[in-house]
């Protein structure tokens, strides 16, 4: 094993109810819709690619005003996100600088650009990450920005660590083996490495390594 990939959102932390309320903000200021949204609606659209995301939350828009109404969410959230931060996961920031000092730690999410900054930066964990990929950097399904991100640092043999079946299927694509954090926003169809908190992924990766 020469290196984690961790996905964001279900695995090191939660920010729902979060994106909802500064999503609610940037609908209400900067449109006519109703800013209905709560965590309900958004947690089984985490995980997706932004295109799809906008494509739920905002069904009855033409393909340019979603595009275009979906970005100012964006600019309100990663803002939003600075003063008013997710609920990161029990044990994520002592286990991972446990992990950084045997493996390099890299992080791949389908979100927007600055979302992961301000997700490292609100627990200090900007040292321990050695990269990051997401899909407003690539443009593309999270199999290949995964690949990208292999590539980019010469890893032939990471494994990667999401909450969602979305995270499982792209990891049979990248070819890499899926650590299924069952605490998170999503479920797995099939059965795959688990765990059950943040912290026993130590325990999870001696096994495999």
């Amino acid at each position: 094993m020469d290196g984690i990939i961790f996905d964001v959102d279900g695995t090191l932390w939660d920010s729902v109810e979060v994106v909802a309320e500064s999503w609610n903000l940037a609908i209400k200021e900067n449109s006519d819709l109703e800013p209905n949204l709560n965590r309900e609606i958004l947690q089984g659209l985490f995980g997706k690619t932004m295109d799809e995301i906008a494509a739920g939350v905002f069904p009855d828009l033409d393909t340019d005003s979603r595009r275009k109404l979906m970005d100012i969410c964006f600019d309100y959230e990663n803002r939003y996100l600075e003063t008013h931060p997710g609920v990161y996961y029990e044990g994520v920031m002592d286990t991972l600088k446990e992990l950084a000092l045997e493996y390099p730690l890299f992080i791949v999410s389908n979100c927007q650009c600055g979302y992961i900054e301000v997700m490292m930066k609100g627990a200090g964990m900007e040292p321990y990450i050695k990269d990051f990929l997401c899909f407003g950097q690539t443009q593309t399904s999270k199999d290949l920005t995964i690949l990208k991100l292999m590539e980019k640092n010469n890893l032939t043999s990471p494994v990667y660590v999401g909450d969602t079946q979305g995270d499982a299927d792209s990891c049979k694509k990248a070819g890499i083996p899926f650590i299924f954090a069952a605490y998170g926003l999503g479920d797995v169809k099939e059965d795959y490495p688990t765990i059950h908190s943040f912290s026993e992924l130590k325990n999870i990766l001696r096994e495999l390594d």
